[in-house]
């Protein structure tokens, strides 16, 4: 019998984009998945759904119980109520390619955590660059963060082997750190190369807009400082190649400001990499 897989999407004034994320799902190439849509904003999106055309039984509708209470919040509510062996990360304005289910199920039968590479693009969906593209490979946590240096929503996870919840408390990176939970159990994760993941960048993206570095800086600090606790329950190597990251992405963050002032338009991605090339190297 074949797997069932959810697909979590949050969704906060996103009449705008969920749609076309919706699209992409139906769109899969492996046909046995949940959509389970979580309004954090009272907004019907069933009945959104439905004037699109788009409307699905494989779709569940919950809500995160408020208005604005955040992504994890909304999240953890879905995670709560499926299940599903098998999870997926999908936010209200991104797309999976149509092979990325099928790929990462497959990938998932030997694999606790399964991530993938991305297409980063526009509002508009134009090209801009991929992030891990490569060979399919074996990460540790502590190399993880090396090859996949953006967000890490295009995660995908064995429940059965990991079952964690998404840290309400930080206002940016939970992604990250839930992945570092996952890690708890799984020594390891597997890495597809080919990008599978359409990451839009919006003006407003977490890792690409105005004002934000405070906030990144501060939950940045904050996983450094849980990692190197010994909260993750990590081996030192990993500890290690984690923290080496993260204070490399701290830097980053505090001069991404002027670089974008100078290079309007600067991809976060694009400010960090040759960075973490001279750390390689030093």
């Amino acid at each position: 019998m074949r797997q069932t897989i959810a697909v979590i999407t949050p969704a906060y004034r996103a009449a705008a984009t969920l749609p076309e994320t919706v699209r992409s799902v139906l769109g899969q190439t492996h046909a046995h998945w949940q959509h389970w849509i979580i309004a954090d904003d009272g907004l019907d999106y069933a009945a959104l759904l439905a004037e699109h055309g788009l409307a699905d039984p494989r779709q569940v509708f919950l809500s995160s119980g408020g208005v604005g209470r955040g992504a994890s919040v909304a999240r953890n509510a879905a995670l709560e109520a499926l299940e599903t062996p098998y999870a997926a990360i999908l936010d209200a304005d991104d797309r999976l390619k149509p092979q990325k289910l099928e790929m990462v199920l497959a990938a998932l039968t030997r694999h606790g955590i399964v991530t993938t590479a991305l297409d980063v693009m526009d509002a508009g969906f134009t090209h801009l660059r991929h992030v891990g593209a490569g060979p399919d490979r074996a990460l540790r946590p502590g190399a993880h963060k090396w090859v996949n240096l953006s967000m890490d929503s295009m995660i995908a996870w064995d429940r059965r082997r990991g079952e964690e919840r998404y840290d309400p408390g930080l206002s940016n990176m939970t992604d990250l750190e839930f992945l570092l939970q996952l890690y708890r159990t799984n020594a390891q994760g597997l890495h597809l190369g080919t990008p599978l993941h359409d990451y839009v960048k919006r003006d407003n993206s977490m890792s690409n807009g105005k004002d934000v570095a405070a906030g990144m800086i501060a939950s940045k600090t904050e996983i450094l400082r849980r990692l190197e606790s010994g909260h993750y329950g990590l081996a030192p190597a990993d500890v290690e190649g984690l923290a080496a990251f993260l204070r490399v992405s701290l830097a980053a963050e505090a001069g991404y400001g002027a670089a974008l002032a100078a290079r309007p338009g600067l991809l976060f991605e694009d400010h960090i990499e040759p960075m973490l090339a001279a750390a390689r190297k030093g």
